[in-house]
């Protein structure tokens, strides 16, 4: 499977961090971990699956991931291509005259007709199949997005929010951070949800699991590496992890992989 990473435009960078290009010669099983990102995912090409249990169900050719807890496993068919559209936090709002609370979509995975106009899709679908190069692929996608942009205010207290739980890895009492915003807690956390996601504290679960995915190699043990994220209960540190990943600690870091 061939991975490209192509930055955003200097006009769509306050709202998407990257485009990514998946291209597969071969059957190949993918389980990407839960992420502070939606994502929109657009298929020129192939067949893609989502496992569930057993069975495999074909995705649309043109779909939308939420935020979600656990780990999901796709299978990309030999000869599949896929563009990614990954949003920076709350970025997929500068692109709707009417957002869509973004916590609807936890951990669905639904066709992107759900949001926008299908007729609009299906010219771009129509359009990315009918060039070769990355970089057309890119512009169309590009276009696409910079005639969707509205006058867009972003959520500032949110926003800040979001870079004080990364600041943090994860680890901050939900109740404090609101106080420290001079904002309820309730009032806070509906705000989040609805910019973001997912609720502060599934924000900064996420956070903090994959930091510590980032910085395992640096610790001594498992133990320790679990005790400086803020776990204290190794059974409740392992059952989290065990979602997140579909390992446990030991299976996942013992296993030959890229992240």
């Amino acid at each position: 499977m061939t991975v490209k990473h192509f930055p955003p435009t200097a006009k769509l960078a306050p709202y998407i961090k990257e485009f990514l290009l998946i291209e597969s010669d071969e059957d190949v099983w993918n389980k990407p971990l839960p992420d502070t990102s939606l994502v929109m995912a657009f298929r020129y090409k192939g067949l893609v699956q989502l496992q569930a249990g057993d069975t495999g169900e074909n995705l649309s050719p043109l779909s939308l991931s939420g935020l979600r807890k656990s780990f999901r496993l796709f299978k990309y068919v030999k000869g599949s291509g896929n563009l990614l559209v990954i949003f920076r936090e709350g970025g997929m709002n500068a692109f709707m005259l009417k957002p869509t609370p973004a916590h609807t979509l936890f951990d669905l995975h639904i066709s992107a007709g759900h949001l926008f106009p299908a007729d609009e899709l299906n010219n771009v679908a129509d359009q990315l199949a009918h060039v070769t190069h990355p970089s057309q692929r890119i512009n169309i996608i590009e276009s696409f997005l910079q005639d969707k942009l509205t006058d867009h205010t972003p959520d500032a207290l949110v926003l800040h929010a979001v870079e004080v739980i990364k600041a943090r890895h994860g680890i901050v009492k939900i109740k404090e951070l609101a106080s420290s915003l001079y904002i309820s807690q309730d009032a806070f956390e509906k705000r989040f949800r609805t910019l973001i996601g997912a609720s502060p504290k599934q924000f900064a679960s996420i956070v903090r699991l994959r930091h510590l995915i980032a910085q395992y190699p640096s610790h001594a043990s498992l133990t320790a590496a679990s005790y400086e994220a803020g776990y204290f209960d190794q059974s409740h540190f392992i059952k989290d992890f065990k979602l997140f990943t579909g390992e446990t600690p030991r299976q996942f870091f013992t296993a030959t992989r890229s992240w």
